[in-house]
């Protein structure tokens, strides 16, 4: 008389926990990424359409990015005992893929959430997640409301969710990026939502001009009026002669339209270095990348001429300059661009490639470049310059971290990445800073730093100039001619080991007289880490000399310095240098610099930082000595 009731209870239980297993885990939704303001110009017009389509990307997160830092120091820190061994291509990949856990989870949450398994897709390195959803499914999803978005000046609108988006508490863990989210492009172009770049003014590093040289000079009394290469050879002592260059690479990295003129090369060469007339540098171009933008002029023409000008004439005739060429002239480029040529794990790891930030191949719109997203088919230099930046309010910190990221993988693999610190002081581009909440103003007082300048896995380069009256054999100062040495402390990240004693120290003798509220006091990364002259170049232009000023000049000098000590290092059997901030902040380097002890940044209605003994977020930890650096860099394993 029992059995009937036993039996019919075992069959409820047993149908519930199955229920269970098939039903979706639920945990309460948390925010995963916010934006405090939207970027200068936008302005939400309309709710999105519930039915519209969009393309929704998660990136996963990556594996063992908690010791990152580790694994980086381990190989590039002079004390430790795997100095310069360098991980290969495949090591990184396998070291940072994501897990199949993160994979199994977010397709759990998006399956037992309506999205059909068969809508969602896996790249195939495992990296991302996809999926076509409407907009009514990506607002129940991310708990979020998606708005219509124009821009005052262009017109273009963009779809995106409103202040942040959420993700269930165990589903967050496993994602670092969702899009499209809350990620708006820097500088707007009429066709495209997309950062571009190489525009004109797009970031706080294009070059400056006061106009045209009417007179050349060529001779060390005049390098306080015109820095020519003699110059900066007498500033640095830099003298050598490539004894491996078929070993050795230096990439020089410019973003269309940006476009280098080779009579403008020549031009140089005949008045700098004559044995280098008819030279070229080995263009590669990624994405469509093209010298050929049918028209010029100093905007279009001053970076990429300055840059390897200078480059190409301080490591000589018999060492070969790369051009990395990015993105074509309709859909442009932006950093990623670059990083997926170089690594083809970044197109994926951690959602890869933002396409709210980054350009798409194909070009979507017809007449640009046709072909695919190029991913891992350059490899790179062993030191590679780029002379551009943007501001870190521009950008989310999600897409900061992840890129990175990518650029400690990169020194991982004995790769030197620099970039040029900006020409603002401790202000954003055009001298815009922040209010006391954070928003963007150009009344705000408080300071602003850039990226990747912030990012504590790339090497900073600040600006100095030749006192104005001054002999090139006296001591230089921080740049206060046309452009100011961008530095600060970063909103976004921590402050590496590397660098804790060198701030501390002038934090503590030489404490800024500031609130701490206006700057970064939390204890982040600071910048720059080296700098080099910023002042007073002399660059050939449309037939014609510039005189031109601002660290993108400073950058592409210190890459062509850093190259002759791997040139020096390769010729005797070791390893290139790579990652070189712990090295350059360890006492074993602190002699191989000219400190520079006078001038400051000035911005946000301040002084900004004074350059003092020692590191100072002005000029880093000074200019390059060279006979002193190769010296030290040769007794390293």
């Amino acid at each position: 008389m029992l059995l009937a009731p036993r039996v019919l209870l075992a069959l409820v239980l047993g149908l519930a926990s199955t229920a269970a297993a098939l039903s979706p885990r639920v945990s309460p939704h948390v925010r995963h990424e916010s934006r405090r303001s939207l970027p200068r110009g936008w302005t939400p017009v309309r709710r999105a359409e519930r039915d519209s389509v969009i393309p929704l990307r998660i990136g996963l997160a990556q594996s063992n990015l908690e010791t990152l830092e580790e694994y980086l120091l381990d190989v590039s820190h002079p004390e430790s005992p795997n100095y310069g061994n360098h991980w290969t291509p495949a090591k990184v990949a396998q070291t940072f893929r994501p897990s199949p856990d993160a994979v199994d989870t977010v397709r759990s949450w998006l399956v037992g959430n309506g999205i059909h398994a068969a809508r969602v897709r896996l790249n195939p390195s495992g990296g991302w997640l996809t999926a076509n959803i409407t907009v009514a499914e990506a607002e129940q999803l991310l708990a979020t409301e998606y708005y219509v978005y124009e821009h005052e000046e262009s017109g273009h609108k963009q779809v995106g969710c409103e202040s942040a988006y959420h993700l269930p508490e165990h589903v967050a863990k496993h994602v670092e990026l969702v899009t499209p989210t809350l990620h708006f492009d820097a500088k707007v172009k009429k066709r495209s939502s997309k950062i571009k770049v190489g525009n004109p003014g797009a970031g706080p590093v294009t070059p400056k001009t006061t106009g045209k040289i009417q007179t050349i000079f060529n001779q060390l009394e005049n390098c306080n009026e015109q820095i020519t290469p003699i110059c900066l050879r007498a500033l640095y002592n830099f003298a050598y002669i490539p004894l491996a260059a078929h070993k050795n690479s230096i990439g020089i990295v410019e973003y269309t339209p940006q476009a280098y003129l080779p009579s403008d090369l020549d031009l140089f060469f005949t008045n700098f270095s004559k044995s280098q007339v008819g030279e070229r540098p080995n263009l590669i171009s990624i994405d469509g990348g093209t010298i050929d933008v049918g028209f010029g002029g100093f905007d279009i023409n001053g970076e990429s001429n300055l840059d390897l000008q200078y480059a190409m004439s301080l490591v000589g005739k018999s060492q070969p300059v790369t051009l990395y060429q990015t993105g074509d002239d309709l859909e442009g480029a932006s950093f990623n661009t670059l990083l997926d040529a170089l690594d083809g794990s970044f197109c994926t790891f951690e959602g890869g490639d933002d396409p709210d930030q980054d350009p798409s191949y194909p070009d979507p719109f017809g007449g640009g470049y046709q072909g695919a997203t190029q991913c891992g088919t350059v490899t790179p230099a062993h030191v590679i310059s780029t002379s551009y930046s943007y501001d870190e309010f521009e950008l989310t910190p999600a897409y900061m971290q992840r890129q990175c990221a990518e650029y400690a993988k990169l020194g991982l693999m004995g790769v030197t990445v620099l970039y040029s610190s900006g020409d603002y002081g401790v202000a954003a581009n055009g001298g815009i800073c922040l209010d006391s909440e954070g928003f963007p103003d150009f009344e705000g007082t408080t300071f602003a730093p850039s990226f990747p300048g912030g990012c504590p896995y790339i090497t900073s380069v600040g600006a100095t100039q030749v006192n104005p009256g001054a002999k090139v054999t006296e001591p230089e100062s921080a740049c206060e001619q046309v452009i100011y040495s961008g530095g600060g402390f970063s909103n976004v990240f921590a402050m590496p080991s590397y660098q804790k004693t060198a701030v501390h120290n002038y934090l503590t003798k030489y404490p800024p007289p500031y609130a701490a509220g206006m700057y970064n006091t939390s204890g982040s990364r600071a910048y720059p880490d080296i700098s080099a002259n910023g002042a007073n170049y002399a660059v050939a232009v449309q037939g014609e000399f510039f005189l031109v000023y601002g660290t993108s000049a400073s950058s592409p000098v210190t890459a062509a310095i850093l190259s002759a000590v791997n040139d020096a290092r390769l010729a005797i059997g070791k390893k290139p240098i790579g990652f070189i901030n712990p090295t350059i902040y360890s006492d074993f380097f602190k002699h191989a610099f000219n400190d520079i002890v006078s001038g400051s940044n000035p911005g946000c209605g301040t002084t900004g930082f004074a350059a003092q003994p020692g590191w100072d977020p002005v000029t880093g930890v000074g200019t390059p000595n060279f006979p002193l650096l190769l010296a030290a860099w040769l007794l390293l394993p």
